[in-house]
């Protein structure tokens, strides 16, 4: 009797992680992204039956919010209460897809390019629901780091990674190149490079087309960008950047902190990818695997951020 008190009183109170999945569980278009999984998502004509593809859908997109790796995932699932709710299995009576099961299913989703089109879903319904207004785009980047060492099976580094400078100090590995909603902050636009490309080389890139304002930080600084947005009657919001022998004036400075406040926004899916679901480096070796998996991110991001609004209008 004291036993099953204590496991009811255990459970009445509803954790950070459950609320957390809840919430991700409402806001995530599930039915469109079954739908483009089902186009090549056919079962096999020998072998084991493939598991349920929102099974294995949820349990991807588990390992992008708590970075685990497919190991991790299926150990994960037997030993978090909150796991086997979210993806509702009864230990008792249904089997846990192993680790291949979740590469072989992810792998599938790389062949097909599927995680770039679940980008392209999340960005139309936020376009649909206004939460991108195109009024103006603000861009950033971001270095991901990729492992140094030698000491593999090649015996060398990634040839998709290149190292970079920053702040004194050298990184090795990749760019995520982001352009945002300057009023909402929702990535519209993704692209990515070895990290040794110059911010500025993405800007073009990263717009959509229709903006009549344009935000960036210094170094995106570009006369040339300047001269052309301002032709086009675009609003040139990249900080001013100072000069050898001709540092910048005190208005330069005053409009710098107040475009700094306006582009601030653009850290905030930087911020939940790295700091909160703890993608600070890649994951697998090359570009084209990680920039997929950074399309799932950012498309998960962009929900996360609007969770909110999202859940109060009714998805």
């Amino acid at each position: 009797m004291h036993q099953s008190s204590f496991l009811a009183l255990s459970h009445s109170k509803k954790l950070r992680c459950e609320r957390f999945l809840d919430e991700m569980k409402a806001v995530v278009p599930w039915d469109a992204f079954l739908k483009e999984i089902t186009i090549h998502y056919d079962e096999k004509r020998v072998g084991r039956k493939k598991k349920d593809a929102l099974l294995m859908l949820k349990i991807y997109f588990l390992q992008q919010w708590y970075a685990l790796s497919d190991p991790a995932a299926e150990e994960a699932i037997y030993d978090r209460n909150s796991f086997q709710k979210f993806l509702q299995i009864d230990l008792f009576a249904d089997m846990v897809p192993d680790e291949t099961t979740i590469l072989n299913f992810r792998h599938f989703l790389e062949t097909h390019a599927l995680q770039k089109k679940f980008f392209t879903i999340v960005k139309d319904s936020m376009e649909e629901k206004g939460f991108i207004l195109k009024k103006g785009t603000t861009v950033d980047a971001t270095i991901i780091q990729a492992p140094s060492s030698t000491k593999n099976k090649d015996k060398k580094r990634d040839a998709d990674m290149s190292s970079t400078k920053k702040h004194g100090q050298w990184y090795f590995g990749m760019k995520a190149h982001i352009g945002t909603d300057t009023d909402t902050g929702v990535v519209h636009s993704l692209e990515t490079s070895t990290a040794k490309v110059h911010d500025k080389h993405k800007f073009a890139l990263l717009m959509h087309g229709e903006e009549k304002a344009q935000f960036g930080d210094k170094g995106y600084y570009d006369e040339c960008l300047k001269k052309k947005a301002r032709t086009n009657g675009i609003y040139w919001g990249i900080l001013d950047k100072g000069k050898r022998n001709q540092p910048l004036s005190s208005s330069q400075k005053r409009s710098n902190r107040k475009l700094s406040s306006i582009r601030s926004k653009v850290e905030f899916p930087f911020n939940v990818i790295k700091c909160q679901w703890h993608y600070t480096k890649v994951r697998y070796r090359g570009l084209v695997k990680n920039t997929l998996n950074l399309f799932t991110l950012f498309s998960l991001t962009n929900l996360y951020l609007m969770r909110k609004k999202l859940l109060f209008v009714g998805v």
